[in-house]
C-alpha cells in the first residue's frame, strides 16, 4: 500500500489497461527501479516510509504546485485554479520573462479578480517588502491597472511568488498561454515524404534541403499543393555506419547538415581554383553516389553522401564571412546561446573520442560546464566553431525552404516532424543528463499488435526536472523547430501526457507508464506554436488514454486519422463514413511506417513480411484477413461512387482511396508522395533492423524503378491522382502550366 501510494504521488503507474477489460498489474521491482531513476528510494519498507513522510512535509508547506497554467482567450484569462484557496491579504508577485514585475494582494478568500478599486491598483517592480499590507486599499487589484484582469498578464513562461499574512511564501512557475495553438488556415492538401528518398538530378545521393525547395516551389505552384510534410531533419548520431532512422537523433534541438545543398551556401561561388576544382570531383562522386541509387538499384548511403558533404564545406568554409553574412552569423549563435555551444561541442570531442559519450574519458562525461570540458572546447575551438557554422547554414536553408514554400503559394508550408526522444549516447542526452531519467528507456506496453512490446532504445525526460527548469529543455526544442516550420507533427503526441518507460536490463512487458504535468505541457506548446504562428499535428494512432483525443482537441491540436484504421469500433465495424470523420485532423491513407496504398491494395506488405520470417499466423491467414480488409474497403468506395474505374485498376483504386478522403471534413489531406507513383515499399518496417533496407529507399515506381524529382513532375499517374484534389480545394485562379 505505501509503495502504491509514493508511485501514485510521483506520477509513477502500478498497474495499466492494454484494453478496455483487462487490468495488468506492474511489477514492484519496476515501480521501485522508476522511482529511483526519479531520485526516490522506495527500495525497504522504511525508505517508502521515509520518502511518504519528506513528500508529505514537503507537500504541507507548498502553496502553489510547481506550475500553473493560466489560459488567455477572447475574454482574457481567468485567474488559475491554482490560487483558489489561499487567504485574503496574500501577495502576489509575478516576475514577466519581459517588462517590469507585478505585484497585487488578495483582499478576500479566493483568486484575484478585476474590478478593484483604484487604490488597490500595485506598483510596478514593487519591492515585496514595499508592497500595500493586507489592509491596504481594500478589493483585489490585477496586474497592472485597477481596471485591468489578470488577463493582462503577458503571453510567456513566468516566475509567480506568494506570501501570505502569516509570512508563509512560495513560488512556481506561471505559464501564460493562448487557449489553442493556430489552426490551418482553411482546408488544404499536400504531400507527405521522408526527404532523403526524394532524388533530383543535383542531389548528391539522398534528398536534401534544396530538392525541398524545388518540390515546394514546383507543388506549390503547379498543383496548388498546400504543406509538404518532411521525417525528422534532426541531428543524427555518427558512426560506422550511422543509424539510418530519423527517429533515434543525437539531437532533436539542431537539424543535421547531411541535409545541406553545397552549391547554395553563398560562399561557395567564391572558393579558390584549386578548392574548387576538389569541389568539382566530390560533386562527380556524387554524381556517381546518385546514379548508382537511381539506376543500380543500389540503397542510400548517408556515410557516404556526409563525407562528401563534409570535405566540400570545409573547403567552403575557407572563404571568408562577407560583414553581412558574418553579422547574421554571430546573431544566430547568441541567439542559440549556450544550447548551440554545447551541440557543436559534443559534435568536436565525438570526433576525437567516438559518437558515445558514456565511453569518453571521464572527466568529460558528466558535466558539459565542468573545467574540464571548457578546456577541451578551447582546444578544438576550430572544430566546436564548425559545427556551429554547419548548423546556421542548415537552419538559413530551411528558413529559406519554408520561405520559397510560402512564396509558391502554399498556406502552411513545411510540415516538420518532432521525434519522441533522442539516443542515449547523442548531444542532447550529454548537455542535458539532469534532465533525462538515468537507466530508463522509452517504449510501449504490450498491445493487440505487439504481445512482447517495445523499447524504443531512448531516454525519457524526467517530468520533475522539467518543471523545476520551467520547462527550458522542451521550450527550446520546439522553439528551435518551430522558427521555420509552417507546422509541426509530433510523433507519438501522447507523451505529453504519459511515456511508458522500461528498466534497462528488463523486457518491455517489465515497464510502467510515468505522467508529465499536460497542461503544462501543452501550455508551453501552444505558447510556442502561437508566438511562430505554426500549427501542430500529433500522431495519435495506437493505443491512447481515453480522453487524451478530447483535450488535444480542445488545445486545437489537430490529430491523425488513417483511412484503414477509421472504422465504427464501438457498432458494426464497418468502415467509418466519410462524415464522421473529425474534421481537425491530418487524414491519410499511410505513413512512413505502414505499406503503402499500393501494398495494401495487392497484398504485397503480407508476402513482405512473410518473406522476412515476421509472420505470426500461416501465410494463407494473414492473406485471407488482409484481402478481405481490402475487399470491405473497396466495396465502400464504390458504393460511395468513388471507384468509377471499377476493381482490380490499382491506379484507380488508390484515386479511389484519395477521393475518399476528399469526403471526409479533415482540414488537413495528406498524399503519401510514394502513392502517387504506385510505390509498393515501405519506407520502414517496424520489428526490423537489418533484415530489411529501413531509411533508404528512394521513391520508385510500381516495377520499383527510382523516381527524381524531375520525372515526378512529369508523371501523368500524379497528375491524374491529383486531378481530384485540384477540382475540389484548388484556390480560386489556380492555374498550371
Amino acid at each position: 500500500m505505501g509503495l502504491a501510494r509514493l508511485a501514485a504521488l510521483h506520477g509513477v503507474a502500478t498497474s495499466y489497461q492494454p484494453s478496455a477489460h483487462r487490468t495488468l498489474q506492474v511489477p514492484d521491482d519496476t515501480v521501485v527501479a522508476v522511482l529511483a531513476a526519479l531520485g526516490v528510494d522506495a527500495r525497504t519498507p522504511e525508505a517508502v516510509r521515509t520518502a511518504l513522510e519528506a513528500h508529505e512535509a514537503a507537500a504541507a508547506r507548498r502553496l502553489l504546485p510547481a506550475t500553473v497554467v493560466s489560459w488567455t482567450g477572447p475574454d482574457g484569462s481567468q485567474p488559475p485554479p491554482a490560487l483558489t484557496g489561499l487567504p485574503a491579504g496574500t501577495r502576489l508577485r509575478v516576475e514577466t520573462e519581459q517588462g517590469p514585475a507585478v505585484e497585487w494582494e488578495i483582499a478576500s478568500p479566493g483568486p484575484p479578480s478585476p474590478g478593484a478599486p483604484p487604490d488597490a491598483a500595485p506598483r510596478e517592480d514593487a519591492a515585496p517588502e514595499e508592497a500595500p499590507g493586507p489592509g491596504a486599499g481594500g478589493g483585489v487589484a490585477p496586474p497592472s491597472a485597477a481596471s485591468e484582469g489578470w488577463g493582462q498578464l503577458p503571453l510567456g513562461v513566468h516566475r509567480l511568488g506568494v506570501r501570505t499574512p502569516e509570512g508563509a511564501q512560495d513560488a512556481a512557475t506561471l505559464v501564460v498561454a493562448p487557449a489553442r495553438v493556430p489552426q490551418p488556415p482553411g482546408r488544404t492538401y499536400g504531400f507527405m515524404v521522408q526527404l532523403y528518398s526524394l532524388l533530383s538530378r543535383r542531389s548528391w545521393g539522398m534528398g536534401d534541403l534544396g530538392d525541398l525547395a524545388e518540390l515546394a516551389a514546383w507543388s506549390g505552384r503547379s498543383l496548388g499543393v498546400g504543406f509538404v510534410q518532411i521525417n525528422p531533419l534532426h541531428a543524427a548520431v555518427p558512426g560506422t555506419p550511422t543509424d539510418p532512422s530519423p527517429y533515434r537523433p543525437s539531437s532533436r534541438r539542431f537539424p543535421d547538415p547531411v541535409h545541406l545543398r553545397v552549391e547554395d551556401v553563398p560562399e561557395c561561388a567564391h572558393v579558390p581554383a584549386a578548392d574548387r576544382a576538389r569541389i568539382d570531383e566530390l560533386l562527380e562522386r556524387a554524381a556517381t553516389l546518385r546514379d548508382g541509387v537511381l539506376n543500380k538499384g543500389e540503397l542510400i548511403d548517408r556515410d557516404a553522401v556526409w563525407q562528401l558533404k563534409k570535405e566540400a564545406l570545409e573547403l567552403v568554409r575557407s572563404v571568408p564571412l562577407g560583414p553581412g553574412r558574418r553579422a547574421a552569423y554571430c546573431d544566430f549563435l547568441a541567439e542559440q546561446g549556450t544550447a548551440l555551444e554545447d551541440h557543436a561541442t559534443w559534435c568536436a570531442l565525438a570526433e576525437v573520442y567516438g559518437p558515445d559519450w558514456h565511453a569518453w574519458p571521464a572527466e568529460l562525461r558528466d558535466d558539459p560546464h565542468s573545467a574540464a570540458v571548457e578546456r577541451a572546447r578551447n582546444d578544438l575551438y576550430d572544430r566546436v566553431d564548425l559545427h556551429g557554422w554547419l548548423a546556421w547554414l542548415t537552419d538559413s536553408q530551411l528558413a529559406a525552404a519554408q520561405h520559397t514554400a510560402r512564396a509558391a503559394g502554399m498556406p502552411v508550408g513545411i510540415v516538420h516532424d518532432l521525434a519522441v526522444g533522442v539516443h542515449p549516447g547523442g548531444a542532447d542526452a550529454w548537455a542535458q543528463q539532469e534532465a533525462y531519467a538515468r537507466g530508463m528507456s522509452v517504449g510501449a506496453p504490450p498491445d493487440a499488435f505487439n504481445a512482447l512490446g517495445q523499447d524504443w532504445g531512448l531516454p525519457p525526460w524526467r517530468p520533475d526536472v522539467l518543471a523545476a527548469a520551467a520547462y527550458g529543455p522542451f521550450r527550446g526544442l520546439l522553439r528551435g523547430l518551430l522558427r521555420n516550420a509552417g507546422a509541426l507533427r509530433i510523433d507519438h503526441v501522447m507523451g505529453l501526457f504519459r511515456l511508458w518507460w522500461v528498466p534497462e536490463g528488463r523486457q518491455p512487458t517489465e515497464g510502467t507508464y510515468v505522467r508529465y504535468d499536460a497542461e503544462a505541457m501543452l501550455a508551453v506548446l501552444a505558447l510556442e506554436a502561437h508566438l511562430a504562428g505554426a500549427s501542430v499535428i500529433g500522431e495519435d494512432l495506437g493505443t491512447v488514454e481515453p480522453g487524451v483525443r478530447d483535450v488535444l482537441a480542445e488545445r486545437g491540436v489537430s490529430g491523425t486519422s488513417v483511412m484503414w484504421f477509421e472504422r465504427d469500433w464501438t457498432g458494426t465495424g464497418e468502415p467509418l463514413p466519410p462524415e464522421n470523420w473529425r474534421e481537425h485532423c491530418l487524414a491519410t491513407a499511410t505513413t512512413h511506417d505502414l505499406p503503402s496504398t499500393a501494398a495494401r491494395l495487392t497484398g504485397e506488405h503480407v508476402a513482405l513480411r512473410h518473406r522476412l520470417g515476421l509472420l505470426t499466423r500461416p501465410l494463407e491467414e494473414e492473406r485471407a484477413e488482409a484481402a478481405v480488409e481490402v475487399a470491405d474497403w473497396l466495396s465502400y468506395l464504390a458504393r460511395l461512387g468513388l471507384l468509377p474505374e471499377g476493381a482490380g485498376d490499382e491506379e484507380g483504386e488508390i484515386r479511389a482511396v484519395y477521393r475518399f478522403l476528399l469526403r471526409t471534413p479533415a482540414r488537413m489531406i495528406g498524399i503519401w508522395l510514394p502513392d502517387a507513383v504506385g510505390d509498393r515499399r515501405p519506407q520502414n518496417l517496424p520489428g526490423t533492423w537489418d533484415q530489411y533496407p529501413n531509411w533508404r529507399l528512394p521513391v520508385a515506381d510500381a516495377e520499383g524503378r527510382p523516381v527524381t524529382l524531375e520525372e515526378l513532375a512529369a508523371s501523368p499517374r500524379l497528375h491524374d491522382l491529383i486531378a481530384a484534389f485540384r477540382t475540389r480545394t484548388a484556390p480560386p485562379g489556380a492555374r498550371s502550366c
